[in-house]
């Protein structure tokens, strides 16, 4: 074989191997679908370990033979039992954290165990339920049973039927009662959306008496239209399309009892929400980004992102599932965007239509309609290092966190999030000139300037007696210069 057969041969080698896909690789060194990133002070996009990876896969090959139509919600329960939503089959399911099947809820039963009936003598049976909640405080399982204008409430230990709550004879609004997700407070009250309902969501007491309406969900507004309808007669504003509220999608209580919900509608002024008692937003947005999802679609023709689930840790944490792209969004308390990964495919791991999302323990577990399973995506040691860092920050733990800020440091020196952590540290524990340093590295201004004022106070009250000596010199130098003067000038006289 002469020297040109083989340099081709050679070439041709190299070309194949760099068209070959390459499979990445996590921090630990261990394998997983999706790539990581953040986004820094100027939103620009920067690489970064992905936080979490695929562990296992729960399909129909879990539920012991029962067909699964779809997977339309997901749900945790803190002994550690994942709830899946069917709403094409009218299904809940009950597995383990193995994804072993437990229950398989359609026809509901009573605490006799036998066929529970309405009022009507008809058998209970699901009709196309979309959510379910896990009320820990009283040991229930709400189901939000769509298709029968209703929700189910169902002991939590052995699937029995509690009570039935119908539509409200006190409800008012055009909003119609066919719940769709639901949540339930620390004081036992009933919060329910409705799709497509501008009116808020639905508020309900703990025997599913109507309260009200909750939850502020602005319209973001046009300077045009605004400025037009300034201008219009009351006539002309008649005719002009109305602006309605936009409805919220999804729904979930935090570790402190306050309701967080997300909405996808474009025409919304935000996208993610915490409700404090009155229905207002107080989400904190003290990152570099606003809690927005994709930023570079703002600048393209890209509609941006679309959560359609929301799933809070105790400490803070929350994950954000965006339809539009497939990608899991991780914020913590502060509204500091911590990691985004996954993505829209056919392959393992890929998601089609991810439908809803929640944590179990410190790992997540995503539900994707189309493709009919649900994901459970474990931390990699960059992602557990981010998450205990955050958890020991939320919990007073500083030293603590330190540490795991500066293991995330290790697994990745571009990690601005990492850098203000440990800024935020040095910040809670008064040592201000620190924390400046490590807030200039992770370009966290509005944290640095809270560094800078506590610096500035502590210099000032530092060096305030030379200060105060300065200034009474100088203030007697002053006298002492202008009475010499008239001296001099009554004697000229």
């Amino acid at each position: 074989m002469n020297k040109k057969i083989r340099r081709i041969i050679g070439i041709t080698f190299v070309f194949i191997l760099l068209a070959l896909p390459v499979r990445a690789l996590a921090s630990d060194g261990s394998s997983y679908v999706y790539d990581g990133y953040t986004y820094d002070f100027w939103a620009n996009v920067k690489e970064s370990p992905a936080a979490f990876q695929l562990e296992r896969t729960i399909s129909q090959e879990n539920l012991d033979g029962a067909k699964l139509g779809s997977v339309d919600d997901v749900c945790t329960s803190k002994d550690g039992r994942i709830f899946l939503v069917d709403a094409t089959e009218s299904r809940v399911f009950a597995l383990d954290s193995n994804g072993k099947l437990l229950a398989n809820l359609k026809l509901i039963r009573n605490a006799d165990n036998k066929i529970a009936l309405d009022e009507n003598g008809n058998q209970i049976m699901l009709t196309s339920p979309e959510g379910v909640f896990v009320h820990e405080k009283n040991r229930e399982l709400y189901i939000a049973d769509t298709g029968a204008a209703r929700i189910l409430v169902l002991d939590l230990d052995n699937y029995s039927l509690k009570r039935m709550i119908k539509q409200p004879d006190n409800l008012t609004g055009a909003a119609q009662f066919k719940p769709s997700k639901l949540a339930v407070d620390l004081a036992d009250r009933i919060y329910v959306i409705v799709q497509s309902s501008y009116e808020g969501i639905i508020e309900l007491t703990a025997d599913g008496s109507f309260s009200g309406y909750y939850g502020v969900n602005t319209p973001r507004v046009s300077l045009i239209d605004y400025f037009w309808k300034s201008l219009a007669s009351d006539e002309q504003k008649e005719q002009m399309s109305k602006t309605y509220a936009p409805a919220f999608n999804n729904i979930t209580l935090d570790g402190e009892g306050f309701i967080m919900a997300v909405t996808y509608d474009s025409s919304a002024a935000d996208m993610v929400f915490r409700l404090n008692s009155k229905g207002g937003n107080v989400l904190r947005e003290e990152g570099n980004t606003p809690v927005t999802g994709e930023l570079w679609s703002i600048h393209s023709d890209d509609n941006g992102s679309r959560f359609v689930d929301i799933a809070v840790t105790d400490y803070g944490t929350y994950a954000l599932i965006d339809r539009s792209h497939g990608r899991i969004f991780l914020y913590n308390f502060d509204g500091e965007l911590l990691n985004v990964f996954g993505t829209l495919g056919n392959l393992k791991g890929e998601f089609k239509d991810p439908s809803g999302i929640a944590w179990l323990g410190d790992k997540l577990v995503v539900s994707d309609k189309t493709l009919k399973c649900a994901y459970i995506m474990a931390p990699t040691k960059f992602g557990q290092a981010v998450l205990d860092g955050n958890r020991c920050y939320y919990n007073g733990r500083w030293d603590d966190a330190l540490v795991h800020f500066e293991k995330a440091i290790n697994l990745n020196v571009n990690y601005d999030v990492a850098y203000s952590g440990i800024g935020k540290n040095y910040l809670m524990k008064s040592e201000y000139k620190k924390a400046m340093e490590y807030f200039k590295l992770g370009q966290n201004r509005n944290f640095y300037s809270k560094a800078y004022n506590g610096y500035r106070s502590e210099m000032l009250e530092k060096y305030f007696p030379v200060i105060m000596i300065i200034f009474v010199l100088l203030i007697g130098w002053m006298i002492f210069t202008e009475v010499r003067y008239h001296k001099k000038g009554g004697k000229k006289n």
